[in-house]
C-alpha cells in the first residue's frame, strides 16, 4: 500500500519531477506516480506512452509504482489507502495554484495531507510545457529529460510534422475530380443482322427486269 502519490500530467516526465521522486522516497518508503488523465486536455503523448516513460526514468528506484486515473485525485487515494499528496515546487509563480489546490483536497478530504517539495535549484525552470516548446522546435532538451525521453519527443514531433505536410500536399493537390460518365452508346437503326437468301433474289430479280 503507497504512504504517499506524486499526481501529475507527466507529458513528459522531467528531470525535475526525477529529482523530486528521488529525494522524497527514502524518506515516504512507498510511493505511486499518478498519470492524470483529463478527457478535455489534449496531450503529446497517451497515457500509457507517458506511464511507460515514467517507468523507464524511475527504473532501480526502490518503492515506486505508476499508475493511470481520471478523476480526482483524493478518489484514488481513498481507494488505495494513500494519506500524503506529494507537489513539486519550482518558483514563487506555482504557490499560489499549490495552494488553492491543497486546501481543496483538503475540503474534500481532510484526512489527506499535502506535502510540498521544492525543486532543487538547477531545476527550478524545467516545466514539461517548456521543454516541448523547446524540442518541437528543434532545440536541445540535453540535461532537461531523461535520454530516451527526449528522443520519444523527436520522434513524435517527426510524426506530426510529416503528417502537416501530407496534409498540406493534399490541400494544394485539391480534390481528386473523377472522370465524367461516358453517355450510352446510341442505338444505330441500320440492322446489323445480314439479308436473308430470300431477300438479296428478290431483290436480284427487280433489278433485271429494270434493266
Amino acid at each position: 500500500m503507497p504512504v504517499a502519490v506524486y499526481p501529475g500530467s507527466f507529458d513528459p516526465i522531467t528531470n525535475g519531477h526525477v529529482d523530486i521522486i528521488r529525494r522524497i522516497q527514502p524518506i515516504l518508503g512507498e510511493i505511486t506516480i499518478l498519470i492524470a488523465q483529463h478527457p478535455t486536455k489534449k496531450y503529446l503523448f497517451t497515457a500509457e506512452e507517458r506511464k511507460a516513460l515514467v517507468e523507464t526514468s524511475l527504473k532501480g528506484v526502490p518503492g515506486i509504482s505508476v499508475a493511470i486515473h481520471q478523476g480526482l485525485t483524493v478518489d484514488y487515494m481513498r481507494e488505495v489507502g494513500a494519506r500524503v499528496i506529494v507537489r513539486g515546487l519550482r518558483a514563487v509563480t506555482d504557490f499560489e495554484y499549490e495552494l488553492v489546490m491543497a486546501n481543496m483536497n483538503k475540503k474534500l478530504a481532510p484526512t489527506i495531507e499535502t506535502m510540498i517539495v521544492f525543486a532543487s535549484p538547477e531545476f527550478y525552470y524545467v516545466a514539461s510545457s517548456t521543454v516541448k516548446e523547446v524540442a518541437m522546435h528543434g532545440g536541445s532538451v540535453k540535461g532537461l529529460v531523461p535520454p530516451h525521453v527526449a528522443q520519444a519527443m523527436k520522434d513524435r514531433f517527426a510524426e506530426q510534422k510529416r503528417a502537416a505536410q501530407k496534409q498540406v500536399s493534399q490541400k494544394q493537390a485539391g480534390p481528386e475530380v473523377e472522370a465524367p460518365a461516358k453517355p450510352p452508346a446510341k442505338k444505330s437503326l441500320r440492322s446489323d443482322k445480314p439479308k436473308s437468301k430470300s431477300h438479296l433474289s428478290q431483290y436480284t430479280h427487280l433489278k433485271r427486269r429494270k434493266s
